[in-house]
């Protein structure tokens, strides 16, 4: 189970990722937390352009609804979705 939360501004979850991977994707959960992987390096902040861009890919939103709250510079963040919910973050791990 993803850990998260939700209020007026959005929802909020944790998510881990996995950087230089050969393509960027939802993998499932790990550890309470949406597991990312990523195509590109934790370099430069690389790898959050490419995480926001393929979280609003998934959740069908655009990049600025997604906002990296914590953890800007470590494998663990915490990112809110502003126009998501609870169900659709499981529709988004159980695909």
């Amino acid at each position: 189970m993803i850990r998260h939360s939700q209020d007026d501004r959005g929802l909020v979850f944790a998510v881990r990722i996995v950087p230089r991977a050969s393509r960027s994707e939802i993998v499932g959960e790990y550890d309470g937390a949406l597991r990312v992987r990523i195509a590109a390096p934790p370099v430069d902040g690389a790898a959050n352009k490419e995480l926001i861009r393929t979280l609003a890919k998934i959740f069908k939103l655009p990049q600025n609804a997604v906002e990296i709250v914590s953890g800007a510079t470590s494998k663990g963040k915490v990112v809110r979705v502003r126009g998501a919910d609870a169900a659709t973050l499981e529709r988004v791990i159980s695909k």
